[in-house]
């Protein structure tokens, strides 16, 4: 199984990498994991002697929005310790003064910031006009400090009543990991290092990528031979403002399938405890998307999340009743979901037939 699970990884991330700069995917099968990586973690444009070459399991890459499962789970965690509910409303947990739209007097909780069910918009107030204004700007979300985030929640109208329907919001998750650090007294990335990195051994999953890490940060591109500067999320980082690898990424993954160390177990059981049902056969967790497939699929279970940034993109996925999990990175912005998706089903497929 190993030899297979290997080759099924490697022939993704080989597919992966056509059409994009480098990719590297891990994949994963009860506890067993492979990951493999192609092309290149620089460019073209990097040839110099010492340049990134094919990018592996402990290159890091911006996760964009696989950034908000962990997010997630830090509230879940939180919960858990009783240091926040989740069915606090957001104003509790926000500096006095700040303005929090409502609407049908119901007030945004934070487990609606988690499911995306707050009725806040995808971006925050202005940044629409802001890139219209300033079009080669790099970084969309630079400007996203708490003041700013603050002042355009205040003229902010909710586009449904909190709780009612799903709608993807940046917003309203950047605005949990904000709220999670004012409860706790820290910034973004201690928060999610203490809640969850640090009990999974997560350690190259972080904001700031300095020192040695430097030096295994994959280059961004917004298509091959078109490097672009990285992005900076500012205090919207709970929405897609971390770092990672392919390593990291499957123990987090793999705790979901194992249920976790002890000090995680019950957060994480919580997580997906939580359930907001857009169809009968899609509904949002604490910070994922899950849904079933056909019949005629195999009826599998998927719960996922992907990511883009201005030159990356990334998809976790997993299956825990059939524990495989499928983790995708590449320093392209084109989107990696449909061959991540298809490893997944495959991985599925492949234990329902050892099954019978």
């Amino acid at each position: 199984m190993v030899e297979e699970l290997a080759s099924l990884a490697q022939q993704a991330a080989d597919r992966l990498a056509q059409g994009r700069v480098g990719a590297v995917v891990a994949a994963v099968a009860g506890d067993s994991v492979e990951i493999r990586g192609a092309g290149r973690a620089g460019g073209d444009e990097d040839r110099a002697p010492g340049a990134p070459g094919v990018p592996g399991a402990d290159t890091l890459f911006e996760i964009g929005s696989v950034t908000k499962p962990l997010t997630a789970l830090a509230l879940a965690r939180l919960a858990v310790n009783g240091v926040v509910e989740l069915d606090e409303p957001l104003a509790a947990l926000l500096p006095d003064g700040a303005t929090i739209p409502t609407r049908g007097g119901a007030p945004i909780l934070l487990r609606h910031l988690a499911t995306h069910t707050s009725g806040l918009p995808r971006l925050p107030k202005g940044m629409y006009l802001r890139a219209l204004l300033r079009p080669s700007t790099p970084d969309p979300y630079a400007d996203c400090t708490a003041e700013v985030l603050l002042s355009g929640l205040a003229r902010t109208r909710l586009g449904a009543e909190p709780g009612k329907r799903f709608r993807y919001s940046n917003l309203g998750a950047g605005l949990l990991g904000l709220a999670l650090g004012h409860r706790t007294g820290t910034d973004y990335e201690t928060l999610v290092t203490r809640q969850v990195c640090a009990p999974l051994g997560m350690s190259d999953t972080v904001v700031t990528v300095d020192g040695a890490r430097a030096g295994r940060l994959a280059r961004g591109h917004a298509r091959p031979g078109r490097p672009v500067p990285p992005w900076h999320l500012a205090d919207l980082a709970g929405a897609g403002g971390l770092h990672s690898t392919a390593t990291d990424l499957a123990a987090f993954v793999r705790a979901q399938l194992d249920g976790g160390p002890a000090e995680l177990a019950e957060a994480i059981r919580t997580s997906r405890a939580v359930e907001h049902r857009m169809s009968p056969f899609a509904w949002a967790h604490l910070g994922w998307t899950a849904h079933r497939l056909h019949p005629r699929q195999g009826s599998h279970l998927q719960i996922w999340h992907n990511g883009g940034t201005g030159g990356f993109s990334s998809f976790v996925g997993f299956d825990p009743e059939k524990r495989v999990a499928v983790v995708a990175l590449a320093n392209t912005r084109r989107a990696v979901d449909r061959a991540a998706f298809a490893l997944l089903a495959t991985l599925q497929a492949e234990h329902a037939s050892r099954a019978r």
